[in-house]
């Protein structure tokens, strides 16, 4: 398979993923994640990666990490395209995924390379190869912005407004699903919403409740 193609279909994804388990990071799709790549076995696939069909599954681990050296992962997932590459002086990959299709956990594969692979089920999520367009119009701009005001005023955190009201609608939901610090399991619930305007609500459910729980939350106008 060239590294070029592009996956358009579900067809076109295989069903052999080799897996990148990150605790607080998802990928969605369209959604493009940034990821600093030092660790050997993760240099590796990487390598693998760009030699072969250059796809990487983004996963959550399911337990803590600092209790185990192969924690097991949780059930849904998402397969990114690496997209952007540079290797920096001191060895590190600087590496972009571009979210093509969440997956289903099928099982895990007992292999020598240093890097998990699984087998992934992607027929529950077909309309992920579908942008949310007419949705997008009935978008709930306002709501969304106002949360994230009072989410980042109590963290102290700034944001570009402007950029934040001529965004595309997709592009703004998932860059603040991936980017904002949400707890893990909060960042799953966001990988594992239904559809779009699923996630569109728990977004903004998840902004609102931490601007209320935020000291002075209460108050904030």
């Amino acid at each position: 398979m060239s590294g070029n193609r592009p996956f358009a279909r579900i067809e076109d994804l295989p069903t052999t993923l080799a897996v990148f388990p990150l605790t607080g990071a998802v990928l969605l799709p369209r959604g493009q994640l940034p990821l600093n790549i030092f660790e050997p076995r993760y240099l590796a696939m990487v390598d693998a990666a760009l030699a072969g069909n250059r796809l990487i599954g983004m996963v959550q681990p399911a337990e803590n990490e600092s209790r185990t050296l192969r924690p097991a992962l949780c059930s849904v997932g998402c397969a990114g395209r690496l997209t952007g590459f540079r290797e920096t002086e001191d060895g590190r990959y600087l590496i972009t995924l571009t979210g093509i299709c969440r997956f289903r956990m099928v099982d895990e594969h007992d292999v020598a390379t240093p890097f998990r692979q699984i087998t992934a089920d992607y027929r529950s999520f077909v309309e992920d190869f579908s942008p949310p367009t007419d949705a997008a119009e009935a978008f709930p701009r306002n709501r969304l912005v106002s949360a994230l005001k009072t989410y980042l005023v109590h963290r102290d955190m700034q944001a570009d407004w402007e950029s934040m009201a001529n965004a595309p609608a997709e592009a703004l939901v998932n860059a603040l699903a991936m980017l904002c610090p949400f707890e893990p399991a909060e960042k799953q619930a966001l990988l594992e919403a239904v559809d779009w305007t699923e996630r569109v609500q728990t977004l903004i459910a998840l902004l609102e409740m931490s601007g209320r729980d935020a000291p002075g939350g209460a108050t904030m106008n």
